[in-house]
């Protein structure tokens, strides 16, 4: 006897079974819970940039709006967030589902290529891109400290060695570093003392660029030894800054410290941001925070 033959020789039953299976699929169908919130991958990608010593309202205008522009212009782009902090914008793109992440990476490269030339022409480094999961949180948090090196040291430290060496290990797919520190200077400079010695900001800019710069000094050769000149020009300190020179006047050099009040940018724990999120369907941002 196999396991067919009682509903062969009672068809009507075995129809009755089908009919009684079918309706019972359909009332679990409706009883079936339903997420508020499903756990959805959706395609995002994150662009990253850096500019060194702008600040976030700097780093809204000059960078973030661009990039927003061309990243608008994206197919199948449903939302954009976008965060602007002392030197580091970052921009988050949220496809549809149907779209291939794949894809989409290659169209945020060519929209970051089309931005180029509405970017800051000094930038260190192209914005970049990577794959993200909002959804992903950090597994492990690090807290790195010290009594006796200064916080920029520390950061440095995390930036350069910690971080990569973290994203070297096996199964890790990220590593951020929040609470930068960065050294800086800040040089207010006397538009009066400017003004006197017919200078503008743009002349003053040009002198700190070119004393402050880290550039091959060449050699000397002779019939049986050859050197390299080795000097770094680049400024490390506020006080380094101070005896600059800008300009001669009359025969005399005008130093930075004759026109302009140098210091040491103070820290903060809780950097400012400018933050700005649009949808596909408004495109237009809101305004910063």
């Amino acid at each position: 006897m196999s396991v067919s033959e009682p509903f062969i020789a009672r068809p009507i039953a075995t129809s009755l079974l089908m009919v009684a299976m079918l309706l019972l699929g359909a009332l679990g169908y409706r009883f079936l819970p339903i997420s508020a919130l499903p756990s959805v991958d959706f395609p995002t990608i994150e662009v990253t940039t850096l500019y060194p010593g702008a600040s976030p309202d700097v780093m809204a205008s000059l960078v973030t709006t661009p990039l927003e522009r061309q990243f608008g212009q994206i197919a199948g782009l449903t939302a954009m967030t976008s965060n602007s902090s002392f030197g580091v914008s970052t921009v988050t793109l949220q496809f549809t589902l149907d779209r291939n992440i794949d894809d989409a990476a290659q169209d945020v490269q060519a929209a970051i290529n089309s931005a180029k030339g509405t970017l800051p022409a000094n930038l260190p480094y192209p914005p970049a891109y990577n794959k993200v999961n909002p959804a992903d949180s950090p597994i492990l948090s690090l807290a790195v400290t010290s009594d006796t090196l200064p916080i920029n040291q520390v950061n440095d430290f995390a930036d350069t060695v910690l971080g990569q060496k973290l994203s070297q290990v096996s199964g890790v797919g990220l590593v951020t570093i929040e609470g930068n520190q960065k050294p800086a200077v800040r040089i207010q400079a006397n538009p009066a003392a400017l003004a006197g010695l017919n200078l503008g900001l743009e002349d003053l800019r040009t002198a700190l660029v070119q004393a402050n710069v880290n550039a091959p000094k060449g050699s000397f050769s002779g019939a049986a030894q050859w050197f390299t000149i080795g000097s770094n020009d680049q400024i490390g300190s506020a006080a380094e800054y101070q005896p600059v020179i800008v300009t001669y006047r009359n025969g005399a050099p005008v130093r930075l410290s004759d026109i302009a009040r140098v210091s040491p940018a103070p820290t903060s724990s809780t950097p400012s941001t400018a933050s700005r999120s649009c949808c596909r369907s408004c495109r237009r941002p809101s305004r910063p925070r």
